[in-house]
C-alpha cells in the first residue's frame, strides 16, 4: 500500500468532529481509494498536514448505503471509531436526504439515525466480551494490572479502570504504558472513569495510535458496558468526556451511542503535499 499512486490532480477531503474528537473524511465511492499509511501519517500530521483523531474513509457496499475504514494518525487502521461513524453517518443522510441509513464497518453492518432533537445515534453492535476476540491475554473481568481493570472489544481493543477521580489521572503517562502492555497482542486503548452519580459517568481516553483525545466513541460504548457489567450503572447512562457528553444504551441489538456532530470544513490536498509523500 506504501507505494499505490496518489491523485495528480489534488484530493478533495472534508473535516468533521463529534465533541471534539477531530476526523478528515475522504469520500473514496466513486474512484480508487488513495489511502496509504504514508498518506494517514502526512495527513495527521497537526503541523504539517490537516491533523485529525481518525481517518474516515467512505466506500461503496453491497447491500448497504456505504462502509467506512478508519485510520490512525500513526498510520495503523483502526477497526472502530464510533464519532466518526456517527459524524460521517449525519452527512450520508444530509446526502440522501433521509434520517436513517446503514453501513459496514469492519465490525459488520450498522445502523444510525437522527433524532428530533438533532442528535445522531449510531448501533455500535454487540460488545465483544471473549478473551480470544478482545484481544487480550487474561480473563477481562479480573485483568492482573494494579486498579483492577476490565476489557471490552467494540471492535476494536479497550481497557477501562474505573477511579475515584478520572480529572485526577495522569493520562498521559498512564495511557502509553497501558497501551502497550503484553496483556493486549494489538495494544489497546486505555480509558479512566469515575462515577459521577446514579448512571453517570465521567471518562477520560488515551486512543490507541492516536494519543489523548477529547472523545471517543468507541472507548465511551466500552466503558459504560463494563460499568454496567461491574454493576456500577444500569444499561443506559451519560458520559462526560472532555469534549462533550455522550449518551450510551446497551440494548439487545447492540450497544447504541447518542451525541452531536460538526460538519468544519471541505478542502482539497494540493498536488504539491501529495507529491512529497
Amino acid at each position: 500500500m506504501e507505494n499505490q499512486p496518489l491523485p495528480a490532480a489534488g484530493l478533495a477531503f472534508f473535516k468533521m468532529h463529534g465533541l471534539g474528537n477531530d476526523f478528515v473524511v475522504i469520500d473514496a465511492r466513486f474512484g480508487a481509494d488513495p489511502v496509504t499509511p504514508a498518506l494517514a501519517r502526512a495527513l495527521g500530521d497537526r503541523h504539517r498536514g490537516v491533523g485529525f483523531d481518525q481517518l474516515a474513509v467512505i466506500k461503496p457496499a453491497e447491500g448497504a448505503d456505504f462502509k467506512l475504514e478508519f485510520w490512525n494518525s500513526d498510520g495503523s487502521m483502526a477497526g472502530a471509531c464510533g464519532n466518526a461513524t456517527r459524524c460521517v453517518s449525519d452527512y450520508m443522510m444530509r446526502e440522501l436526504g433521509r434520517d436513517s441509513v446503514e453501513l459496514v464497518t469492519a465490525r459488520g453492518r450498522l445502523a444510525a439515525r437522527r433524532r428530533a432533537d438533532g442528535l445522531v445515534s449510531v448501533n455500535m453492535g454487540a460488545p465483544i466480551l471473549e478473551a480470544a476476540a478482545i484481544p487480550v491475554a487474561g480473563d477481562p473481568m479480573a485483568l492482573p494490572l494494579a486498579g483492577g481493570p476490565v476489557a471490552v472489544g467494540m471492535g476494536n481493543p479497550h481497557c477501562i479502570f474505573f477511579v475515584a477521580d478520572a480529572e485526577a489521572v495522569d493520562v498521559a503517562g498512564e495511557g502509553p504504558r497501558i497501551e502497550q502492555d503484553p496483556l493486549f497482542p494489538e495494544r489497546t486503548n486505555v480509558e479512566f472513569a469515575s462515577l459521577l452519580g446514579p448512571d453517570h459517568l465521567r471518562m477520560r481516553v488515551w486512543e490507541r495510535g492516536a494519543g489523548i483525545t477529547l472523545a471517543c466513541g468507541s472507548g465511551t460504548c466500552a466503558t459504560a458496558v463494563a460499568a454496567h457489567l461491574k454493576g456500577l450503572t444500569g444499561r443506559r447512562v451519560m458520559v462526560d468526556v472532555d469534549g462533550g457528553r455522550l449518551e450510551i444504551d446497551w440494548r439487545e441489538d447492540g450497544v447504541w451511542m447518542t451525541g452531536p456532530t460538526a460538519h468544519v470544513f471541505t478542502g482539497s490536498l494540493t498536488p504539491a503535499f501529495l507529491a512529497s509523500l
